[in-house]
């Protein structure tokens, strides 16, 4: 089965357009599939079946893997084998009545307005390093842009003059807006912090690490909790939590629904408007504490 997963994954990248991180985790899902069907003794893909595919789920469940882990996989075998149907592989697409397992859509972490100003200060030093944290930081909350999106920058996809970034992904192209103390955060690590952390190497990459070399996700999010635990918060942070805090602080101040979901670049409205919601329950949980007679 390794063979049709390696095409499979070529054809997610090439012919869907689809990100990096998608094709990974549809290749990390397979091979766990793989590797327990090879456990059955079953090494031919056109010996699976479909009870063996629901067998299979049921395996998961009794992993205690998660609902939502599970919901992935579904949907990673859904897609593999429509794929392999479609091309002739086999007769029969024996995913198309999977059932994924109900998920509870829980609401995502939000920082308040004084929490996040809190974590950006507390990259404040002079280091070259500390110069780099402050820039993504800033711009993360600036823009609300993915950290696959903000560690994948290029010099050339930031304009400071006019205040915006371009962000690719899966052969799409949004232009995203930032600010001043942004803007002044990225031109002070550019001018001061940079040079210093490449050490004579080159690279096209905005933002690099102590080596000279791109960040990794697994670096900014190791980051992003070290300012957290300094700046005392306690619940959840992860760099998809500033994005999260960028939609709902945008949205409770005002901001057009539509311009905040190109900004985040959502192909459905209705992913946007969970943050309006998150707003209002916010602004009304605000009111009952403060009001002397809420």
């Amino acid at each position: 089965m390794t063979e049709e997963i390696r095409k499979f994954i070529q054809y997610m990248k090439e012919v869907r357009k689809t990100s990096e991180n998608t094709a990974v985790s549809y290749e990390r899902d397979l091979k766990k599939m793989d590797q327990y069907f090879v456990d059955q003794g079953v090494r031919d893909i056109g010996q699976i079946t479909v009870t063996g595919l629901s067998s299979y789920i049921l395996f998961l469940e009794k992993q205690g893997r998660k609902p939502a882990t599970i919901s992935r996989n579904v949907a990673s075998l859904k897609a593999f084998f429509q794929y392999l149907h479609k091309d002739g592989y086999l007769k029969q697409n024996i995913a198309e009545e999977l059932k994924a397992p109900r998920v509870e859509k829980k609401a995502p972490a939000i920082l308040s307005e004084e929490d996040t100003i809190r974590l950006l200060n507390q990259a404040k030093g002079d280091s070259p390093k500390e110069l780099r944290d402050r820039a993504m930081l800033e711009l993360l909350y600036a823009t609300g842009i993915r950290v696959t999106e903000l560690v994948s920058l290029k010099l050339s996809d930031i304009n400071l003059q006019m205040e915006y970034i371009a962000c690719r992904e899966g052969g799409k192209e949004r232009v995203v807006p930032f600010g001043k103390v942004a803007k002044q955060a990225v031109e002070r690590y550019l001018r001061e912090g940079r040079d210093a952390l490449l050490a004579e190497t080159e690279s096209g990459y905005l933002f690099t690490n102590c080596s000279g070399h791109a960040m990794s996700r697994q670096g900014f999010w190791k980051l992003i909790k070290s300012y957290g635990k300094k700046a005392g918060i306690t619940g959840e942070l992860t760099p998809h939590t500033l994005r999260h805090s960028f939609a709902v602080h945008l949205v409770s101040n005002g901001a057009d629904i539509h311009s905040v979901q190109e900004m985040l670049g959502h192909a459905d409205i209705s992913t946007t408007q969970m943050y309006a919601q998150i707003g209002r329950d916010r602004v009304r949980e605000s009111y009952a504490k403060a009001h002397p007679r809420g």
